[in-house]
């Protein structure tokens, strides 16, 4: 079993005037090598969401850790989210299969596919990567 990976996001600052972060520190790119993930806490819209992030070929992408059948989190084994052959992402609970570079819905149970996992934009910085939660695309 893997260890939990799961981290805060700390915020960030754009600027020394701005009280409220702009977007928030995930990790350092190099933590999360192809075909894994790193789940992290982030503030959105005045509620702590527990998101994960994925690098699928070198490519990050981070959703909200919620299936769109039932909003539960996806990864019933801690941190796993891909499948088995790394091509997708998937819900553990549901057997529903995501598409990493868009969330998109490919299979799962009716009603389930063309729904997308709510996606959190990322910026690269210097090797690091950061999330904005003022701009999470809902489903």
């Amino acid at each position: 079993m893997t260890p939990k990976r799961t981290r805060r996001a700390r915020a960030a600052r754009s600027s020394r005037r701005s009280s409220k972060p702009r977007r928030y520190l995930v990790c350092r790119a190099s933590e999360v090598p192809p075909g894994t993930s790193l789940k992290f806490i982030l503030p959105i819209d005045g509620f702590d969401e527990e998101c994960f992030l994925v690098n699928c070929d070198g490519e990050y992408h981070a959703y909200v850790n919620r299936c769109c059948h039932i909003p539960i989190a996806m990864d019933w084994i801690d941190n796993q989210f891909f499948t088995a052959d790394g091509r997708y992402l998937l819900c553990q609970t549901h057997n529903a299969c995501y598409l990493p570079r868009t969330g998109e819905c490919i299979f799962g149970p009716p009603g389930t596919p063309g729904k997308a996992l709510a996606k959190v934009p990322l910026e690269q910085s210097d090797g690091t990567i950061y999330a904005s939660p003022r701009s999470v695309q809902q489903p």
